[in-house]
């Protein structure tokens, strides 16, 4: 199914250690494949834990090599998957690289449910995930992720920490869910005017989206920028001022 899987202990203690800096009570892990996170989640005291994963293999494997996991393996596709707690839960994982910004799309929909996800992605999406406006690599996952979550970009892991190595370059990050709620005029005006901004990069934003806003509106000196140039603010901002 196209995994790759962490051996490194090293890497894999970093990442045990990112994610007991803050207390959780649930925690979900997302694709443990052959468990090399999972022992060490198993391990913590006093929390209730769930993994999700698709592939029946790994599924049977797990559950035989650690019985007590039996009824805590969901398996099922994240993507297709119902909230797994009542209460507030962390996500952790060595995310499958293929649907990995779905899977960050899919945590914004238990939002108000997740105060922290940390994990392994493609290095490119991790880096889009935290980049700030400026950079070449800041777009749309950036902004909506950022709208709702402090995103921090932890430390690179080397293709050799994998059985077998990938061809792409991997990046572990950590997002907490931000205190103070980003004020706009609603979640679809936001979520429309940054995919729409970004989906002609290249051209500044009077052009790109002019279909928004009313002529009057697209004079203000903001709309000479590109999206690329916008904060998570300004978006936010610009939805009151919208059709």
């Amino acid at each position: 199914m196209g995994q790759h899987f962490l051996k490194d202990e090293a890497v894999i203690k970093k990442i045990i250690g990112a994610l007991q800096e803050d207390g959780f009570k649930n925690l979900l892990e997302v694709g443990p494949g052959a468990g090399a996170l999972t022992k060490y989640l198993m391990g913590i005291a006093h929390i209730n834990f769930k993994a999700v994963e698709l592939d029946e293999e790994k599924v049977v494997y797990l559950s035989k090599k650690y019985p007590v996991l039996a009824d805590k393996i969901i398996h099922q596709s994240f993507l297709e998957m119902d909230k797994p707690f009542d209460e507030p839960f962390t996500v952790i994982g060595n995310f499958p690289y293929n649907i990995s910004t779905q899977i960050l799309f899919k945590v914004l929909e238990w939002k108000d449910d997740v105060p922290c996800i940390i994990g392994m992605f493609q290095k490119e999406v991790a880096e889009r995930a935290a980049s700030k406006e400026g950079s070449k690599v800041y777009g749309v996952l950036s902004v909506l992720m950022q709208a709702y979550y402090e995103i921090e970009y932890l430390f690179d892991v080397g293709n050799e920490c994998f059985d077998p190595p990938p061809k792409v370059q991997s990046g572990v990050i950590r997002m907490k869910r931000k205190t103070t709620a980003l004020h706009y005029k609603s979640d679809r005006a936001f979520w429309v005017l940054v995919k729409t901004a970004f989906n002609q990069r290249r051209k500044t934003m009077r052009n790109a989206v002019k279909s928004l806003f009313s002529a009057e509106e697209l004079q203000d000196e903001i709309f000479l920028k590109r999206a690329e140039a916008l904060s998570v603010e300004d978006f936010a901002a610009l939805t009151f001022r919208m059709q």
